[in-house]
């Protein structure tokens, strides 16, 4: 089981003391505001969308501005956001498929298999900024919790979770409310909860048969090594070093194409077959979903280099388990906040 699983009674979700009345209306946009953070990480949680997180939120703040002559301040904020947050997402989940990443949705590849049409843009997992779902202070504990909950590996065992188990699991395990908390949020009994807990808990455990979900990306002085040896051996196109840095089972992945890759000559053939427009590219350092990642610009026919792709990297026991090339730049890179280009 992943590790943000922790007992029951161990931490509790801390007790919020503000209350509002309708006669405070001036204050309430600072309250909704310290609160926009952690809603979006759980509507990112929920939807697997960075971009759909956000609508979740702001129709959140849209509707509680709208219900506030019936707030009264008879529960606490936070909670109320949070009912109004998770009734959005479960509104917006609907029956739609689940997002999902491409080592979900067919068996591995070959670099011999010529890359197939690009899926649309609503069956991805996409990728989140940490700036946007990751406080940026607090409790240190809190804040690395928060970094392992959007993991991408974790994010994509999330999304085989039925919306109300899903939603139970991230306020049990993650946001650590309480079980009768969260009956009260989603308007069912103590019971319902716990069972949908335990569901939830067995189909995450089947799924995490590599110990994937469980891993830790906490970096210490060996991991920084590990990342800086990495940009210098991509920027370099050195695949005897890049290699040497993955697992043999590294997930080499790149949506919205279907296609991805597992084996060492497999993603060295990419490499230097298809992907060889990647040759002399420009990393630039970005923090998505709680993990190293990179900005990574490909040389331009016209000098300079453009952008290509959303690098996400995945790591255990001191080496590289995944790599995520997100590919729809003109999405994610002003997301980020990185430049339309590199000048030469």
């Amino acid at each position: 089981m992943s590790s943000l699983t922790t007992p029951a009674d161990r931490r509790t979700i801390p007790q919020m003391t503000e209350t509002m009345t309708p006669e405070t209306p001036a204050t309430l946009e600072p309250q909704l505001e310290q609160y926009r953070t952690e809603l979006t990480a759980y509507a990112y949680r929920m939807l697997g969308s960075a971009f759909e997180a956000e609508d979740a939120v702001q129709d959140t703040m849209v509707r509680a501005w709208k219900a506030l002559d019936r707030f009264e301040g008879r529960s606490q904020l936070r909670s109320w956001l949070y009912r109004i947050t998770s009734n959005v997402c479960l509104d917006m989940l609907g029956s739609r498929q689940r997002r999902a990443r491409p080592m979900d949705l067919e068996p591995a590849s070959s670099a011999d298999r010529a890359l197939p049409a690009p899926l649309v843009e609503t069956v991805w997992l996409e990728p989140a900024p940490d700036s946007l779902v990751v406080p940026s202070h607090g409790d240190p504990a809190d804040v690395a919790l928060a970094r392992e909950s959007v993991r991408l590996a974790f994010m994509a065992a999330l999304q085989h979770l039925p919306p109300k188990q899903r939603a139970v699991l991230i306020l049990r395990e993650v946001l650590r409310w309480r079980a009768s908390e969260v009956a009260e949020l989603l308007d069912t009994s103590v019971a319902s909860v716990n069972s949908a807990l335990q569901r939830a808990r067995a189909t995450l455990d089947q799924l995490d048969t590599n110990g994937e979900v469980a891993a830790s990306t906490t970096l210490d002085e060996a991991s920084e090594d590990l990342l800086a040896r990495y940009v210098a051996a991509f920027e370099s196109y050195d695949m005897d070093a890049l290699t040497a840095l993955l697992h043999e089972d590294a997930k080499w992945n790149m949506p919205p194409y279907g296609l991805w890759l597992n084996t060492h000559e497999d993603i060295v053939k990419w490499c230097l077959g298809p992907g060889h427009g990647c040759r002399d590219s420009k990393l630039v350092p970005v923090q998505a979903n709680g993990s190293p990642a990179w900005g990574q610009y490909k040389p331009a026919p016209d000098g300079g280099w453009e952008p290509w792709s959303i690098q996400v990297l995945e790591a255990r026991d001191g080496k590289i388990s995944g790599l995520t090339f997100f590919l729809d730049t003109a999405r994610w890179f002003p997301l980020f906040g990185l430049p339309p280009r590199i000048d030469a």
